[in-house]
């Protein structure tokens, strides 16, 4: 039987290879966007995806798209919360707005998203949620307090939440990209990348379809062993102990 999938942020970048790759191996996707309703439409259009408007930092939004959504497909087998921004700025000269942004959208979706799907996953005796997080969140950055701090929060709650699920069938697992070839960043100035390029061992920026390739496994029936775990991605930029 299909399974199916809710990919938060799931229409740019990463989260798009995300969605195109669960696609391709077989699942019934559905894609989360916030505003950008250009690409989203573009997205829909060359990948065949359905696309969901809704903000991931409202709770109630997104209880009532996850109803829209299931009515439609299903219940939710897999949910990969990708879904985040960036506010960068030194801490001090971080605003409350620059903080509360980032923590709402970066962290509080991810409890915003799973809360109304885990009881079914439960029921259900299965489950994958794969948490979206990032060299950052490992590390720490300068001018970036406000998004190392919700990345390192989603790998707590992935750990923590492993650990009350793993009898009910359900992994949760997190994975830390490190620098990514997104638009974005392919469209800094070339010094800066060759500046990132020099800091990865590998001597290259990742691609979007590698950290997809990662969330396909640990949503596939192989990776029922693994749960509670951080997936480093990040060319040995970053080795976490």
């Amino acid at each position: 039987m299909t399974k199916n999938v809710i990919v938060t942020g799931g229409t740019r970048g990463i989260g798009k290879a995300i969605s195109v790759g669960l696609k391709s191996a077989g699942y019934q996707v559905s894609a989360n966007y916030a505003g950008n309703e250009e690409a989203a439409a573009k997205f829909e259009n060359e990948t065949g995806i359905p696309i969901f408007k809704w903000d991931v930092a409202d709770f109630e939004a997104c209880e009532s798209a996850i109803q829209e959504i299931e009515g439609k497909q299903g219940p939710t087998d897999v949910l990969v919360n990708n879904a985040g921004v960036t506010r960068d700025i030194p801490f001090h000269k971080m605003s409350i707005d620059h903080w509360r942004t980032v923590m709402s959208v970066d962290l509080d979706s991810a409890f915003n998203m799973t809360r109304p799907i885990i009881n079914g996953m439960r029921d259900r005796s299965y489950g994958r949620i794969v948490n979206i997080s990032s060299i950052n969140g490992q590390k720490g950055q300068f001018g970036q307090a406000n998004y190392s701090a919700a990345k390192a929060g989603l790998i707590g709650f992935s750990r923590a939440l492993a650990q009350e699920t793993a009898r009910k069938g359900i992994t949760v697992n997190a994975i830390a990209p490190g620098y990514i070839g997104t638009d974005m960043v392919n469209a800094l100035d070339d010094k800066i990348i060759d500046g990132i390029v020099a800091q990865i061992p590998v001597g290259r920026l990742g691609t979007p379809e590698e950290i997809a390739d990662c969330v396909a496994f640990l949503a596939s029936e192989q990776a029922g062993f693994i749960t509670g775990s951080v997936l480093t991605v990040n060319g040995g930029q970053y080795i976490a102990a």
